[in-house]
């Protein structure tokens, strides 16, 4: 498969190198010579410098022979100018990244598609979703609707108050069948659990669980149930806004934005909200604020040290709830030694969204887990595919994979190595990146 991106930014960086460790013959331009680097010696992958807009660069760089041309420069209107060029001049499919939310409305699906641009990708909505649902969710770290809301990935960092600490998964103590650990996170290592292994204090556990089990889970985890009412932003980006946008009305919001501009933009689009002309990085602003009273804080500056160091000092006001965005990936190991709470990352979120284009068409959805380098995929498994042929106990899977449950006939069940997966089951599997192509083949 051969895929070209425009833009060498943080998206675009990103998505190449992830993709460049697939089978796939990946292209990447820009117009500056400093963002692409030394990529192309790193990495297997063709850098050229260009201009996305031009048909004479798009066709240099081999547009009319590529089956995904994807443009995520940080301008949307130069985006979907180039999907056009590149669509006219023989791209099979193409993406272009947006900042209009009034393209994604399913009505408008039918005019980009007739146009030329298959798929449009929104990071900053995608992150906002994410917010919202750690907000409602505010006992977990990440949650995650699987199988049109059958199944619930719950990801929770296990306190002193869990019931598990210490018991090993060969003891019979989780064979109650109303949960499953499919992974854990501990320090830097994600390790995929056998029967000597058990969970420790501060390990991050990665459970699948049918929505009628959650309150069982959530004791069994020790984790108390908290209503969140009162949030502060520290920023008013694009994220805090479309957040902020589909919370005002059942939280009380309140936007701290030094820009006076931003802060002039977030009165208008959230007007049941609070708009403080303030920087959010100062303690005295913060307390004046009413830090001490708020239940969540969510850091979604440009800066991923502000965001850090401001979620440390929420926690240090007794603020339970805090989220940052973080996009520089080498913090993140880091904010969650600090026990900063949960950390969206953009490029990820989009490069999942992106990635699952890839696949083959048994998969219907990759969703990304920033802090364990590790994807959730939901896979059909069509009549007579090999995951269909023996007991889950009898694949040969993957030791960096674990199916977590299946979805049958819209009911959501857990699986233990006794169960037999049948055509038409979705399947949904927790698995190391790198092994997301070797799963395909059990499927086809």
């Amino acid at each position: 498969m051969r895929i070209v991106i425009a833009g060498a930014g943080e998206v675009g960086t990103h998505l190449a190198k992830l993709l460049s460790r697939e089978d796939m013959e990946i292209s990447l331009l820009d117009e500056r010579q400093e963002r692409l680097g030394d990529l192309s010696a790193n990495y297997d992958m063709l850098t050229k410098v260009g201009n996305p807009t031009s048909i004479h660069d798009l066709r240099e760089v081999g547009v009319k022979d590529c089956d995904l041309f994807i443009s995520v420069t940080p301008h949307e209107t130069e985006n979907m100018t180039a999907c056009l060029i590149a669509n006219a001049l023989g791209a099979k499919r193409t993406l272009a990244r947006i900042d209009n939310y009034e393209y994604l409305l399913p009505a408008n699906r039918k005019f980009f598609e007739d146009m030329g641009l298959n798929h449009l990708i929104y990071p900053e909505v995608l992150a906002a979703n994410e917010i919202e649902e750690s907000l409602r969710t505010n006992w977990m770290r990440y949650h995650l609707h699987l199988g049109q809301g059958a199944l619930e990935l719950c990801v929770i960092k296990v306190r002193n108050t869990a019931k598990i600490i210490g018991k090993t998964f060969a003891s019979g103590i989780y064979n109650h069948g109303k949960y499953r650990i499919v992974a854990i996170k501990r320090d830097t290592e994600t390790i995929i659990p056998r029967g000597q292994d058990m969970v420790l204090e501060g390990d991050m556990v990665y459970c699948m669980c049918p929505k009628e089990n959650m309150e069982f889970l959530r004791e069994e985890l020790g984790k108390p149930k908290r209503e969140i009412k009162n949030v502060i932003f520290f920023g008013g980006d694009r994220v805090a806004r479309k957040a902020a946008t589909e919370l005002m009305n059942e939280m009380n919001i309140k936007v701290i934005e030094k820009d006076r501009e931003l802060c002039d933009i977030l009165s208008e689009k959230v007007p049941n909200a609070l708009i403080i002309n303030a920087d959010g990085s100062d303690m005295d602003v913060l307390k004046e604020e009413g830090i001490q009273d708020a239940d969540a804080f969510v850091a979604v500056t440009d800066s991923s040290e502000a965001n850090i160091f401001a979620c440390l000092a929420a926690k240090r006001f007794g603020v339970r709830k805090t989220i940052a965005e973080i996009e520089n990936l080498d913090y993140i190991p880091m904010a969650e030694g600090l026990d900063i709470g949960t950390v969206l990352n953009k490029k990820t979120i989009a490069a999942s969204y992106i990635y699952q284009m890839l696949l083959d068409a048994s998969v219907r959805g990759v969703h990304n887990l920033t802090s364990a380098d590790a994807e959730i995929v939901e896979f059909y498994a069509k009549e007579g595919s090999l995951i269909t042929r023996h007991k889950v106990k009898d694949q040969d899977l993957p030791d960096e994979a674990n199916i977590g449950g299946i979805v049958r006939a819209k009911e959501g069940i857990l699986v233990n190595g006794e169960t037999q997966i049948i055509a038409g089951d979705l399947v949904i599997v927790f698995c190391k990146n790198h092994v997301i192509r070797n799963l395909e083949r059990y499927f086809k």
